[in-house]
């Protein structure tokens, strides 16, 4: 058993943004935020695409959480493949959290625990939050791997193209950042 080499970089708080012809459809077009990478894997949340059919108000409905606030229509975002039943909140960093939340840069925190979803409800919860069913997860080195093989691109973490932009733009947006047109890009990889 090999031990894992040591990153490079952390690509904590980076989001990654899917190459065309990736190959997998449940990441095709996908800007996943990265809460953690170390030695053992990484792990992030998908950030543009929706779970049809549920919004905030569903969700905290199914949990009996009693609302107060205006927000329950907000949308209901499939974080990854992995553990679609378990939620995730990515929020700003306004919100003190909870012993658990992950602080995720100087943007942004994940809270995983119910106490965010009622403070949501009561209206005290974070100014900015994208809630979440399911991760994407990678293990030892699988990362790497496939940004060596030009699966990703990476750019810095943005609270605006997260949690202000249309689902539909954050791919774009995301690229724009890089300086990047998106109708240039190819799915065919090289090598120099």
């Amino acid at each position: 058993m090999t031990k894992p080499q040591a990153l490079d970089h952390d690509l904590t708080g980076k989001m990654l943004i899917a190459m065309p012809g990736m190959g997998d459809p449940r990441f095709d077009h996908s800007v996943v935020l990265l809460c953690a990478h170390t030695d053992d894997g990484a792990m992030g949340l998908i950030v543009n695409k929706r779970v049809p059919d549920l919004n905030l108000g569903d969700l905290l409905k199914q949990l009996d959480i009693e609302t107060a606030s205006g927000n329950q229509g907000a949308a209901v975002h499939f974080g990854g493949p992995v553990e679609g039943a378990r939620g995730f909140v990515l929020h700003s960093r306004d919100y003190p959290g909870t012993p658990g939340t992950l602080e995720i840069g100087s943007k942004f925190g994940m809270t995983a625990t119910k106490d965010i979803l009622v403070d949501i409800a009561r209206g005290s919860g974070p100014q900015a939050t994208l809630t979440a069913l399911g991760y994407a997860g990678w293990g030892p080195g699988q990362l790497e791997s496939e940004l060596q093989k030009n699966a990703w691109l990476t750019v810095d973490g943005d609270a605006a193209i997260v949690f202000d932009t249309d689902d539909g733009g954050k791919w774009s947006a995301a690229l724009k950042k890089l300086g990047i047109d998106p109708l240039m890009l190819s799915s065919e990889g090289g090598r120099a």
